[in-house]
């Protein structure tokens, strides 16, 4: 007789019927196995006790999922889910994301590894993406492994190798947001890049926001109509790169999630064209947390002693590691400040953005004395952060 244990409880599809009084002491998740159970039939209880201990055992998924997985797929016996699950391990998929593939997509496991899944891994594998990538792309959508190779993963692979003009940028869009593979081209794609086009955005900067930026084309047509006017609005000159980086900050966050962050620059001084200003200059520095904008303004201002509107024009600092890079570099700015070589507001929020090998040098040719000391202490700074 089929049994499901679980936790220490197990109970078999004889043993499903009891009273409310019992249900009391027993834990939900048994329960709702116990509601599932009871109309049915013995062979169909066995089928159905067979497919949620399957899934909780064999594939890590949790009780919970398994109970609304088997809604979607029922087997009774392990052949055919051990091969299902066989092939995922051999091509590098580790247990947590064939846990999560199972349970966002349980229908995988009723699949022909061989006619069905197999394919699409080897599709994968032939434009160029490593194995480690495959199991990557297919945990993060694997609605991937439900679609039709030829009618959708090929065709929609195929256009945004044109679109964003080689495999190298193609794979970097799917790498980054491997869903935008199952969209509607036609209604998701093809008039987002329409309306770019209308407003002038050059066909480069269309190219540079889907490649590296592809889950800003996850809403609706006129939603997205709407935000590229409000950057444009804002000043944003349809030319400049800017302007599809401000489309990608403003879609990345809500309304009240855009005001809230207004407020907390507020805090520190700044008005709301303080912050259009450094938008403008920087369209990433609002997609900075509400936590990560108090630390680094806290740490400029009060303790290194900055006057927060000077922060406006150097907007940058907000994109900034503020333990492996804002501190770490302060420490030695300060110094060469402190011994006249440096003058505080010009040239200290500068070095903040600089390249790690422009700020070496910088260092080096500004202290040239005892660069090498100074150069030292910064590196045994950044040893204890890393």
């Amino acid at each position: 007789m089929m049994a499901i244990r679980l936790k220490g409880w197990s109970f078999t599809a004889a043993g499903v019927g009891i009273s409310l009084n019992q249900t009391k002491s027993i834990p939900s998740t048994i329960q709702k196995l116990c509601i599932l159970l009871r109309p049915i039939s013995t062979n169909q209880t066995q089928q159905h006790s067979f497919t949620v201990s399957y899934l909780i055992n064999s594939c890590g998924v949790s009780p919970e999922a398994a109970l609304s997985a088997s809604k979607y797929i029922n087997f009774e016996t392990p052949e055919k889910p051990n091969s299902v699950l066989a092939l995922l391990k051999a091509h590098d998929f580790s247990k947590s994301q064939i846990s999560h593939v199972i349970g966002q997509a349980p229908q995988v496991l009723g699949s022909d590894p061989q006619r069905t899944l197999l394919p699409k891994l080897d599709f994968f594998r032939s434009v160029g993406f490593s194995e480690a990538e495959i199991a990557k792309i297919i945990s993060a959508a694997p609605s991937i492994f439900k679609r039709s190779l030829k009618n959708q993963l090929i065709p929609s692979y195929n256009y945004f190798k044109n679109l964003l003009g080689s495999h190298k940028n193609a794979i970097a869009a799917i790498k980054r947001f491997s869903t935008v593979l199952l969209f509607d081209l036609d209604t998701y794609v093809v008039p987002k890049i329409e309306i770019l086009r209308q407003h002038g955005v050059p066909d480069k900067n269309i190219v540079t926001l889907l490649t590296y930026q592809p889950r800003v084309i996850m809403t609706t047509t006129d939603i997205f109509k709407d935000t590229v006017e409000d950057v444009k609005k804002m000043g944003f000159n349809p030319l400049r790169l800017k302007f599809v980086l401000a489309i990608h900050a403003k879609r990345a966050m809500n309304l009240s999630t855009w005001e809230r962050k207004i407020e907390v620059f507020k805090k520190w001084g700044w008005s709301e064209e303080d912050v259009l200003v450094a938008f403008g200059k920087n369209p990433w520095c609002l997609m900075a947390s509400e936590d990560k904008i108090m630390r680094v303004m806290n740490f400029l201002v009060n303790e290194i002693g900055f006057e927060s509107s000077s922060i406006v024009k150097r907007p940058a600092v907000f994109t900034l590691s503020l333990e492996k890079r804002i501190v770490p570099r302060c420490s030695i700015i300060q110094i060469l400040v402190s011994r006249g070589l440096l003058k505080r507001n010009s040239g200290f929020l500068r070095m903040l953005d600089i390249s790690e090998k422009d700020f070496l040098k910088s260092v080096t040719s500004f202290c040239k004395e005892d660069a090498s000391k100074l150069v030292k202490m910064y590196r045994e700074k950044l040893r204890l952060v890393s």
